[in-house]
């Protein structure tokens, strides 16, 4: 059959059959459609449902292996932008390493920040497990990459959550933060009162998702779109306005009297006015997509926030803080909470069905954000690096004990915490090695040290104080007067004045006990030539004759104590009668060895006279103080800083003075406190008791025993002595002791005073405090820093503590005098008058015992007698 040709008259046909059965088809199709409805539904759910399954499964397979990072800061850490917009950058692309099936939700690298009163904020970074080494790597230098585990659950009876959203114009911008002051500051003053042992825990997740093209094509056309829909209600409604004023015009009494009384060719022809439709505004697309318009630093952001607490209200009340914490980054837009509130009622990630779904999120890193939480990297700056240095981070209990009366660690000072309540910091005793004090006189360092030396006391620990005014023995006393305390002090008061008042001993040279010779003379001609100046350049040669002297004394003395007869021993005042008695001198050459008979006979010969007056100047300043005679004038004394520092005694020292022979008097002590440091050599390191020395007015001591205080800071660490200085004026220090305090020092602290005085310490601080704003403090406030198991805290702002509101319960001041009668007692202390008085009969106890150890000597005795002899007239 041959087709039928096609004609003009057909054509039109043939396209209505074709129209015709295009719309038959259809027909039948939306039939058959609505015949099989409810099958095409179920088979439609069922698709939309494997995907989500299949897209949840891949997910949580994804979001399985994560690696976990924590950023700690140092303390000197600080920033710019442009190190904060490449860690952004490293973010992106760590989100982006996973693998190449997982879901767009899945890939997400999130930002925890952390607080549960154990640290002030824990920075740490999440991400896939194969981007471990792209996470490891950060841009700060001053920041250490560390490996850290997953976060732990912790499970406390009040838990609420929050999700935080972009709210505003699409295309605005969260506000540009500066980096200092530090943009985390309000968040850390948000969880700064967190309490470990409330269950209190503070948790900021940001997640962060690469933006997909697609994604955000779709998110700018509605945007550019919506627009696009205002301008043209805005020029519909500009229309309608105008059309009302031409109407509003015409009703008008002028524009009738117008129309009357000007005529028709003058008014321009009859009718209405003719208006013209404003044409909707050209849409700037740039301006309208704002951060949307470029790709590079855009991503998806999620913000979620959980806080927990065994009390009821605390971790509400985080919230809001934490609400009000993250406002500092609104402007045209903001992160706002998403929920409801329907009357006292709050409906949102805390309430079911939407609790969940957070859970889920929280738990696994999945992102779902919000339609518009969309952010450049700039924009969240602030939230892309760890605390820096501008940043105040709150000082915990965990960083920084408190003390109680009674425990072992050792006060401080009054500490504010953010939420307003003071409370006493304290170091630990392992940790204070060394500390320096400096400020204004009257402002609180002694009763710093004296608040120290009552705990150490109470804990059963031994120091010595030294105080050239004695007030702080009389201050103090009260506190000390508890039984436990009596037993173990002593007190050497060379304040005393009346021949009735009873006084210590000590005799410098002696070598009774644990002393051994070569320490003790070694101890006592370092001390003369600390406190005069003596030097190998300036004066060798009287060093060489007090080294000499001393050396005689100290063997006769060694033989005095084996011989048991430590009462025949001599003294300091013994050295004149040898240097200028001849007599006196045979006795003692006769029991040298023979090596030290043999200087004495050939080297001294040939001294003139006029070197002795060197050394025998000082000796004659101490022989002419009767309380200095007294206290070193006896054989055998009470005063030994070696057993004090076994035994735990609590030791007060108050020097006469700070006169030329008071400072060779404290001279004497200082360096006897470095020989019995050293001489803990002999004891096993476990059984060194650690002992205290505070020493007050350290620029008096400094000028009598400077390279020694020096040489304690530097040596003594390791035989558990520690020492706490005192001063108004540290640049008045010598350099090697200013030097060796700073270098050495576990604790330093200031009071008010001239900012030339204090800027020594602040200047170990970098410029975290101003010394004009350290010289304007309050009287008993110090800005102090400690070190706390290794690491430096502070500095801190401080109240110094006073004895009678730390130890108000331990004061009995009626047992004052029981205290100071009982130390007394323990130093085995006689009246002044008799201390001087045999002080006076010793060299001739001495001479006695002497005369008859003359058969012992290892030496004939007629030659030292004939040289003797022959010497007489020279110093005569």
């Amino acid at each position: 059959m041959e087709p039928r040709p096609v004609t003009l008259a057909s054509a039109p046909e043939l396209a209505w059959d074709a129209l015709f059965g295009l719309v038959e088809w259809c027909w039948q199709s939306g039939n058959w459609v609505y015949d099989n409805a409810w099958w095409i539904g179920i088979l439609a759910a069922a698709v939309f449902t494997g995907w989500v399954v299949l897209e949840r499964y891949l997910s949580a397979r994804a979001l399985r292996n994560r690696t976990y990072v924590e950023l700690v800061p140092s303390r000197t850490f600080e920033t710019g932008e442009e190190e904060v917009l490449r860690f952004g950058a490293q973010l992106i692309r760590a989100a982006s390493a996973g693998k190449w099936w997982a879901p767009r939700n899945a890939r997400t690298v999130r930002i925890r920040l952390v607080s549960d009163g154990s640290k002030p904020l824990t920075y740490r970074v999440e991400g896939p497990a194969s981007a471990e080494q792209l996470l490891r790597q950060t841009p700060y230098a001053r920041v250490r990459s560390e490996p850290a585990p997953p976060p732990r659950k912790k499970r406390s009876k009040h838990t609420v959550r929050a999700v935080f959203a972009l709210h505003g114009a699409p295309g605005a911008r969260l506000r540009e933060v500066p980096l200092e002051p530090d943009p985390l500051q309000p968040l850390i003053d948000a969880v700064a009162d967190l309490r470990n042992d409330l269950g209190d825990l503070a948790e900021v997740c940001l997640d962060l998702s690469p933006a997909a093209r697609w994604r955000l094509r779709a998110r700018r056309w509605q945007v550019v779109d919506k627009a696009r829909q205002a301008a043209r209600r805005q020029s519909r409604r500009e229309a309608q306005w105008m059309t009302q004023d031409a109407a509003t015009m015409e009703d008008a009494l002028s524009w009738q009297l117008t129309k009357l009384t000007v005529p028709h060719q003058q008014r321009g022809g009859e009718g209405r006015r003719l208006l013209m439709t404003p044409r909707p505004p050209r849409v700037d697309r740039e301006r309208v997509l704002g951060k949307l318009a470029e790709d590079t630093g855009l991503v998806r952001v999620q913000l979620m926030v959980r806080c927990s607490s065994d009390v009821v209200g605390r971790a509400e009340r985080r919230l809001r803080h934490i609400e009000a914490a993250l406002d500092v980054y609104a402007a045209r837009t903001r992160l706002s909470s998403l929920g409801f509130s329907l009357g006292p009622w709050r409906f949102g990630p805390d309430r079911w069905p939407w609790r969940p779904r957070f859970d889920e999120r929280w738990n696994t890193g999945l992102i779902a954000p919000s339609r518009n939480s969309w952010a450049r990297i700039e924009e969240l700056t602030g939230l892309l690096k760890p605390p820096t240095t501008h940043a105040r981070l709150p000082v915990l209990t965990t960083d920084i004990p408190t003390y109680h009366p009674g425990s072992s660690l050792l006060p401080q000072g009054y500490y504010r915490t953010p939420d307003g309540t003071q409370r006493l910091i304290a170091t630990r005793e392992e940790d204070t090695l060394f500390e320096v004090q400096v400020g204004k006189a009257g402002w609180g360092k002694t009763m710093r040290a004296l608040v120290q030396a009552t705990a150490s006391a109470h804990a059963g620990r031994g120091l010595a104080f030294i105080d050239p005014h004695r007030d702080s023995w009389d201050t103090v006393a009260p506190y000390l007067a508890h039984d436990e305390i009596m037993e173990r002090a002593w007190l050497f008061d060379l304040t005393i004045r009346h021949p009735h008042e009873r006084l210590g001993c000590w005799n410098p040279l002696s070598v009774s006990g644990r002393k051994t010779a070569h320490e003790v003379v070694a101890a006592t001609v370092d001390a003369f030539a600390t406190s005069l100046g003596w030097g190998d350049a300036n004066a060798p040669r009287a060093i060489t004759i007090l080294t000499k002297a001393i050396e005689a004394l100290v063997a006769v003395n060694a033989q005095a104590v084996a011989s048991k007869k430590a009462d025949k021993q001599t003294t300091l005042f013994q050295i004149s009668p040898l240097l200028t008695d001849p007599g006196f001198r045979a006795l003692v050459i006769n029991q040298l060895e023979a090596d030290a008979q043999r200087w004495w006979t050939t080297s001294f010969t040939e001294i003139p006279k006029d070197a002795l007056p060197t050394v025998l100047n000082p000796l004659a300043r101490l022989a002419a103080s009767p309380v200095i005679k007294a206290f070193l004038g006896s054989p055998v004394g009470n005063y030994d800083i070696r057993r004090a520092m076994d035994d735990s005694h609590v030791v007060w020292i108050c020097p006469p003075g700070t006169g030329p022979t008071d400072r060779l008097l404290v001279s004497l002590l200082v360096r006897d406190m470095l020989r019995a440091g050293l001489s803990r050599r002999d004891m096993r390191e476990a059984d060194r008791i650690p002992f205290r020395l505070y020493l007050d007015e350290l620029i008096s001591l400094d000028g009598a025993a400077s390279s020694t205080l020096a040489e304690i800071t530097e040596q003594l660490r390791k035989f558990r002595v520690r020492m706490h200085g005192m001063t108004q004026l540290l640049h008045r220090l010598s350099p090697e002791v200013r030097t060796a305090l700073l270098q050495n020092a576990s604790c330093l602290s200031t009071t008010a005073g001239s900012i030339e005085a204090i800027r020594h310490i602040t200047g170990e601080w970098g410029d975290q405090v101003d010394p004009a704003e350290a010289a304007e403090l309050d009287r008993y406030h110090h800005w102090a820093s400690f070190t706390v198991r290794g690491k430096r805290i502070g500095p801190l702002l401080i109240r110094g503590p006073e004895l009678h509101e730390v130890f108000a319960s331990l004061a009995r001041s009626g047992q004052r005098n029981a205290l100071q009668g009982k130390a007394l007692d323990n130093t085995r202390a006689q009246t002044l008058e008799k201390l001087t008085s045999a002080a006076a009969g010793q060299e001739q106890i001495v001479r006695e015992w002497l005369t008859g150890q003359t058969g012992l000597a290892h030496a004939p005795s007629g030659a030292g007698s004939a040289e003797d002899t022959s010497r007489k007239g020279q110093f005569q």
